[in-house]
């Protein structure tokens, strides 16, 4: 239950940043129907846990072979992780646009894609943040934190779908930039946990 919760807190801080992924889910709720707007933050949540998954067991599984690279990673991951959360509470967040409203299922398809498996910035934080956890994981709470950070997406996604749906007009710039502080901390936090196992290995 512990490395579920640490995978739901861990997943929650890695999709709650205002990104590409979030601010098409909010474009979709401010300019469709509930319904529709529900069915693209699955789509959505769908690309999110697969690269999640494979980010996780891909680069995770094979770090655990080789100590040298589980020490570089645990190095680089952990000062990359950090610098993402300084980000966080250094950005200004502006208001969400809107966009078409004729955007078909297949169209939402290709573009939640695009957001996420070919945008870099999601690759590169998912494998240094997931990869870097992976080492400091006993194997079999693999599967719980894995779960947790699925569950985190769900959670995520549809929230934020059902909560612009019911507010509309009182989301705004100031709420997004309140979430990136929170999520900013918590980054930060998470980032110097993986630098004390660095610290740890070396010693």
């Amino acid at each position: 239950m512990v490395y579920f919760l640490q995978g739901l807190t861990m997943g929650l801080a890695y999709v709650a940043p205002i990104g590409l992924q979030n601010l098409f889910v909010i474009n979709s709720a401010l300019t469709h129907t509930r319904r529709r707007s529900l069915l693209t933050a699955l789509i959505v949540i769908f690309f999110d846990v697969t690269l999640m998954f494979a980010c996780f067991f891909g680069v995770g599984a094979v770090m655990q072979r080789y100590q040298w690279l589980q020490m570089v990673i645990l190095f680089a991951g952990s000062l990359i992780v950090i610098y993402i959360g300084i980000s966080l509470l250094r950005a200004k967040a502006s208001e969400p646009g809107l966009e078409g409203t004729d955007m078909s299922v297949k169209k939402t398809i290709s573009t939640a894609c695009i957001v996420t498996w070919f945008n870099p910035q999601a690759i590169i934080d998912g494998t240094m943040m997931f990869g870097a956890f992976r080492v400091t994981l006993p194997a079999s709470q693999s599967i719980p934190f894995v779960l947790g950070s699925a569950s985190a997406s769900c959670l995520w996604f549809f929230g934020v779908t059902l909560l612009i749906s019911v507010f509309q007009s009182r989301f705004n710039a100031r709420v997004l930039r309140g979430i990136n502080v929170v999520c900013g901390t918590v980054i930060i936090f998470y980032g110097l946990k993986l630098f004390l196992s660095f610290v740890g290995m070396v010693m």
